[in-house]
């Protein structure tokens, strides 16, 4: 199928040559806008307007200050099409990427030019992804089937010129081995390998993201940069790592990678997974789970599950937890010190927070000890927080008038 993407692209390319061939040689070619290269930083926030009707897509807004002030989305920023676009950024580039609903998505990716200005550099089609990572000067878009179709379609993008580089199928069944169906929950840079964590589903007969593995963690070992399988690492302490459209595995500055789970498997409301919400880690140049490190999330709160986690830096990592013990709704937030396996709980967080962002990648501070967060309130207010990870606590910032934040990167020009 990609094959016919890259021919209507290379069809479009075609047309658009003629055209130009045919028009007035005298009329002067407008010089390409380029990228900016200095250490000048910018801020691109994603935000879903409130005031619009339903279907209407982002804006995506800039900012140069995520501390204080207030931008707007009314008459501001740059429409993004579709319903559902999902953010991530690599080699100074943000992309955004239409989910198609089980039909092709656009990825389109921008840039800062010289003045600060974000601009549109490519726009490419592939099949509609739920797993999208940076993996050296790539990313790697891994289309994950909940049904029917038993091969997961795996694609490499060049990030310094986006496009398509190489594309694999890979058999999820097969990886599974179970009798069900191995449903990928992110990807992973780990040293010269990418790790794939991956969920056990049924998906099929009414009851495709339900499991009868509740309590098993499984990440796929690929190769790369040819993404070939060579292996399946397995752990039985807790359960699977991640979560929908959620990175469960990250890697710290010494190249060692933590994989968090929040153990919530749930039939009917009801939470069946038996194995407690935990961190277990990945020895930088190894393929194993360390057997001697596991941190019992669950046992250090008296019983909260982890929701998301985002790493900030020097072993501290940023861990939305549900609302309370035992939970698997609602909001709140800790710091996690991996390497002492302790937590602290963020002062500051608003009442009644109704979104978040902090399953994005998102931006972190320059100094390496703050995360920006996107918080909209029950209220329909949407700030940017900012999240310390030395003093535990989260200071409101920047404002979205009219709009509900949905991701927030950093660029500079």
């Amino acid at each position: 199928m990609i094959k016919n993407f890259k021919s209507l692209a290379l069809l479009s390319a075609t047309a658009i040559t003629t055209m130009v061939a045919c028009s007035d040689s005298n009329t002067p070619t407008p010089e390409p806008e380029t990228p900016g290269e200095g250490t000048n930083v910018k801020y691109v926030i994603a935000a879903h307007p409130t005031s619009a009707e339903a279907g209407t897509a982002d804006y995506l807004l800039t900012a140069d200050d995520l501390t204080k002030g207030s931008i707007t989305t009314r008459g501001n920023g740059i429409e993004q099409d579709g319903s559902y676009r999902y953010y991530v950024a690599s080699k100074n580039k943000f992309f955004s990427m239409l989910y198609g609903q089980g039909n092709p998505g656009a990825v389109t990716s921008y840039f800062l030019n010289g003045l600060g200005e974000l601009t549109k550099y490519s726009n490419f089609v592939t099949e509609t992804v739920q797993v999208f990572a940076p993996v050296k000067d790539e990313l790697v878009l891994i289309k994950v089937p909940r049904s029917g179709n038993e091969n997961a379609l795996l694609y490499r993008i060049n990030a310094d010129n986006p496009q398509i580089t190489s594309e694999k199928e890979l058999n999820i069944v097969k990886l599974a081995g179970n009798g069900e169906r191995a449903h990928f929950t992110w990807a992973t840079q780990f040293g010269d390998k990418v790790l794939a964590p991956y969920m056990s589903i049924k998906g099929c007969c009414g009851d495709t993201f339900g499991t009868a593995y509740p309590d098993s963690t499984w990440v796929a070992v690929l190769s790369y940069p040819d993404l070939t399988l060579e292996k399946v690492i397995k752990d039985n302490r807790t359960s699977y790592l991640g979560g929908y459209f959620k990175n469960g595995l990250l890697v710290d500055e010494n190249g060692d990678a933590y994989g968090f789970s929040g153990a919530s498997v749930a039939i009917g409301g009801n939470v069946v997974s038996k194995n407690p919400s935990a961190i277990v880690k990945i020895k930088k140049g190894t393929t194993e789970f360390d057997k001697d490190y596991f941190f019992n999330f669950e046992a250090k709160t008296n019983g909260y599950k982890i929701n998301s986690a985002r790493y900030i830096g020097k072993g501290k990592f940023l861990v939305q937890t549900y609302s309370a013990p035992k939970a698997i709704t609602g909001i709140n937030f800790c710091i996690v010190d991996v390497y002492t396996q302790t937590v602290s709980w963020v002062t500051g967080l608003p009442e009644k927070i109704a979104s978040t962002t902090s399953s994005n990648y998102g931006a972190l501070s320059e100094d390496g000890n703050k995360a920006f967060v996107g918080l909209t309130l029950e209220s329909g207010d949407s700030y940017v927080y900012i999240f310390d990870a030395t003093t535990h606590t989260a200071v409101q910032g920047l404002k979205v008038d009219n709009g509900t934040i949905t991701g927030i990167h950093k660029l500079t020009y």
